[in-house]
């Protein structure tokens, strides 16, 4: 596995898969590796020939600092991961690296960047949107591999590459979770063993929003079922519930008749975790 620090390297050893006649297939990450993103990494060599990884934990997505320093980070198990699965190459470049000093330029969905979770965290997506551009840009793949669990961020970055005509093929791959239901995911590992335990409540609360959907609700009523449904855990600490066109993440006039996505963000002690289901009422 090639462990490339810079650009030109990571544009190297691309150059070099594509001479030989073979595909690339680029998996981003922001590293702490789990089995969701093993997953993705799985996903990528069943449809690519080569599959390049991202790790790059990156600061203008986080608007908490405090977010950004408590971020975890083991690059040594990490790559011991990748390499394990077949990782072609792994492209780690610091901050320096990915960002020039008198950088001026951000790419922004401008409707999806204000919406739900962008509304909770301005210029999160901003901040996605421009790092992932860039990582298209830098690797030069022909499709790139993103998790569903962040449903809107995968919304976010296909829209992106429409807008932009971006020569790649986005591909979302179904939310990976641990025995007990909880939504893999880096953060998990900040939870305490009664938040870790509490958490639970949000596939549990999935599950039942879905099988409510169903039953000719309107969005404004699910979201009600749904929160009192959390709500039942006192450790959950409700950031948003919101059920949304699952094609548009417009809002639901009327009663649930189409795929509806069932979005959910609840903070845990000081670590917020999200999780998501699209619903088929019929």
């Amino acid at each position: 596995m090639k462990i490339c620090r810079t650009k030109a390297q990571v544009r190297d050893a691309v150059k070099d898969f594509k001479s030989a006649g073979a595909t690339v297939g680029l998996v981003p990450t922001m590293g702490y590796l789990h089995e969701g993103h093993l997953t993705l990494v799985r996903a990528a060599k069943a449809k690519c020939d080569r599959v390049v990884a991202t790790i790059f934990v990156n600061p203008t997505q986080f608007g908490d600092s405090s977010d950004l320093d408590a971020y975890p980070r083991d690059e040594a198990r990490d790559f011991a991961l990748l390499e394990a699965e077949g990782v072609d190459a792994v492209f780690c470049p610091d901050v320096d690296e990915m960002y020039h000093p008198l950088k001026q330029t951000t790419v922004v969905t401008e409707r999806l960047e204000h919406m739900l979770m962008g509304a909770l965290r301005p210029d999160h997506y901003k901040g996605v949107c421009t790092v992932v551009t860039k990582l298209f840009n830098i690797v030069g793949a022909d499709e790139a591999f993103f998790g569903e669990k962040d449903y809107q961020q995968l919304l976010v970055i296909r829209t992106m590459v429409r807008d932009l005509d971006i020569p790649i093929e986005i591909n979302g791959v179904p939310t990976v979770r641990e025995v007990d239901g909880l939504a893999m995911s880096s953060r998990n590992v900040r939870l305490s063993a009664e938040n870790r335990q509490a958490a639970l409540i949000l596939n549990k609360a999935l599950a039942y929003g879905d099988y409510e959907a169903s039953d000719g609700r309107t969005a404004a009523e699910l979201e009600a079922s749904i929160r009192a449904f959390i709500e039942k855990e006192p450790r959950a600490k409700i950031e948003s519930v919101d059920v949304r066109d699952a094609a548009t993440l417009e809002p639901i006039e009327g009663q649930i008749s189409a795929p509806a996505v069932i979005l959910l963000a609840v903070r845990f002690g000081d670590v917020l975790l999200i999780d998501q289901r699209v619903a088929d009422p019929s």
